[in-house]
């Protein structure tokens, strides 16, 4: 495979594809991703994320197309490419007949690493982890953040240069959340490459450089957070509840109403000020309603739909 200035993008695909009994998951996708990047990809169930990223790190055979990391090219250099590259999964798969420590160990012993630098890494990444005081834990004493940033340390124990975060934070609580965001933000500082996918709109436009919005495996939207939503969606939502129709038709004639929509209970409207639906609501007796900025999760919606992915 020829790879373009493979210093610079440190993952490259060219026409990736890949299905499923015969229905495309990863459907033709040309991607640059810069190295330093931290990259998010969002997208609905059965978008294509995690194969995508399965095929990024050699779990998920390439029907067609070309894909290279760190200017090597994939499936021919796997084997290298894993040494360079750090794994959190969905789910945790810490082993539960070890401590903390071992759980460190053992990983990084799989990548061949020796027994003096192994016992400096894990000094460094139970640190790095603020899991100093749980290194002889077993995994059931810890709480879910704590796993999860064990899972975390886990993944740098090859000091990768690519890390793949696919849905870190799922399940966990704010607090948590918080904690592991400002961990990924450390990586980012220190100039690791990161590519996370999440269903967390928030997270993925405080955190990334880089959103693409991935829908039936396809990109449908490749740009910064801020540009996605300003070129993307309208600058203001009117959020309405309500089931009175003869309400909904009067804010309806604001003349800066752009786009309409309706889920369930819920009225949408989309536009610059909406100066005459506020007043309108503003003067009368119905109070339940939510005018905000744009923001991620609305860009989103807009791409995908609001049709319930199972």
């Amino acid at each position: 495979m020829t790879v373009v200035n493979s210093e610079e993008f440190i993952v490259q695909t060219k026409q990736l594809y890949k299905a499923y009994n015969g229905l495309p998951v990863v459907n033709r996708l040309n991607l640059n991703i810069e190295t330093g990047c931290f990259c998010g990809i969002l997208g609905p169930n059965g978008a294509g994320k995690t194969t995508t990223l399965r095929m990024l790190i050699g779990h998920c055979p390439i029907d067609a197309g070309e894909l290279s990391i760190l200017g090597l090219s994939m499936p021919e250099n796997a084997s290298l490419i894993r040494e360079n590259v750090g794994v959190v999964p969905q789910m945790d798969n810490l082993d539960p007949d070890f401590t903390v420590q071992e759980n460190l160990y053992v990983y990084g012993r799989f990548f061949g690493l020796s027994k003096a630098v192994l016992k400096q890494r894990i000094v460094e990444l139970l640190e790095f982890a603020s899991l100093e005081d749980k290194a002889a834990c077993k995994i059931s004493e810890l709480s879910g953040g704590m796993r999860r940033r064990l899972t975390l340390a886990r993944a740098l124990i090859n000091k990768p240069k690519l890390l793949i975060l696919d849905e870190p934070t799922t399940g966990l609580d704010p607090q948590a959340r918080q904690a592991i965001w400002q961990k990924l933000r450390e990586l980012k500082k220190q100039g690791l490459t990161l590519i996370l996918t999440t269903h967390y709109m928030e997270e993925a436009e405080r955190l990334c450089d880089r959103v693409m919005v991935m829908d039936h495996g396809s990109i449908m939207a490749d740009a910064p957070p801020k540009q996605l939503i300003r070129d993307e969606i309208e600058t203001h939502v009117l959020e309405v509840h309500a089931t009175d129709t003869v309400l909904i038709e009067q804010l309806k004639k604001d003349s800066s109403i752009k786009r309409f929509e309706q889920s369930g209970d819920i009225s949408f409207f989309y536009g610059d000020k909406l100066k005459h639906a506020l007043d309108i609501l503003e003067q009368g007796t119905h109070d339940d309603y939510l005018y905000r900025p744009a923001n991620l999760e609305d860009v989103f919606i807009k791409l995908t739909g609001r049709d319930l992915r199972e």
